[in-house]
């Protein structure tokens, strides 16, 4: 390898995988057994990426802290037993795997993984889609700040070596833009997410993809000089 090396840095839950399901009906489990009113749907969605117990707070910030505790560890049991349900899945959006295929053949090029998933729910969700083997660094809300701390993303950048200049963030929230500027890292939003493109632009999405066939070129505008004096050596 010359020159730099690359770190891609995903979010999971709306920009790799579609978890939108299982995790609004885990959270109309939770509210249930507690006896508080089941919000909308839009409302629950809006706060993925954030560490589980800020996104309760988020959710219900008028409920005292006793009983948001109680709330968070409903949901976590929820979540793990709607798991094993076969009508709710959690697939991977499209164009996921050629993506990460395509990066994983570059010579400069490491992944790595920022959510806020626990690590345990982030294995499980790896394993069950076969993507584990794809990334060198994993961070997740039993590790750092919830996002938008950057502190996920410089232990990324710490764990791998490369520098903010050389990292793009991918996501699908304005928390995951946020972050990712913060850490002084570029960031990408994705229009299949939870959050609008309007709102990953207010954050500072350096752009908005549409697809992951789009994330290549999108790489190669910003890191153009080592890899175009690359392709032009090999053609010499």
């Amino acid at each position: 390898m010359s020159g730099p090396l690359r770190l891609v840095v995903f979010d999971c839950d709306g920009t790799l995988i579609d978890s939108q399901h299982m995790i609004v009906a885990a959270m109309n489990h939770a509210f249930d057994a507690h006896g508080l009113e089941n919000l909308p749907r839009e409302k629950v969605l809006s706060i993925v990426g954030l560490s589980l117990a800020e996104a309760i707070h988020a959710l219900v910030p008028d409920v005292d802290a006793v009983l948001r505790a109680r709330v968070t560890e409903s949901y976590k049991g929820a979540f793990f037993e709607l798991r094993r349900r076969k009508d709710l899945v959690e697939p991977l959006f499209p164009g996921v795997r050629e993506a990460l295929d395509a990066l994983a053949a570059r010579d400069d090029t490491v992944l790595g993984i920022a959510t806020g998933k626990s690590q345990r729910g982030l294995a499980h969700a790896l394993e069950n889609h076969g993507l584990r083997d794809y990334f060198v660094t994993l961070q997740t809300a039993d590790d750092a700040p919830s996002k938008p701390h950057p502190e996920m993303l410089r232990r990324a950048m710490n764990d791998t070596g490369a520098v903010p200049a050389d990292t793009v963030l991918i996501g699908d929230t304005s928390y995951d833009m946020e972050m990712a500027r913060a850490a002084g890292a570029h960031a990408f939003g994705v229009d299949w997410g939870y959050h609008a493109p309007a709102m990953l632009q207010a954050a500072g999405a350096r752009l908005v993809l549409g697809s992951f066939a789009g994330l290549a070129p999108a790489l190669d505008a910003i890191w153009p000089v080592e890899r175009n004096s690359q392709a032009a050596a090999g053609g010499a």
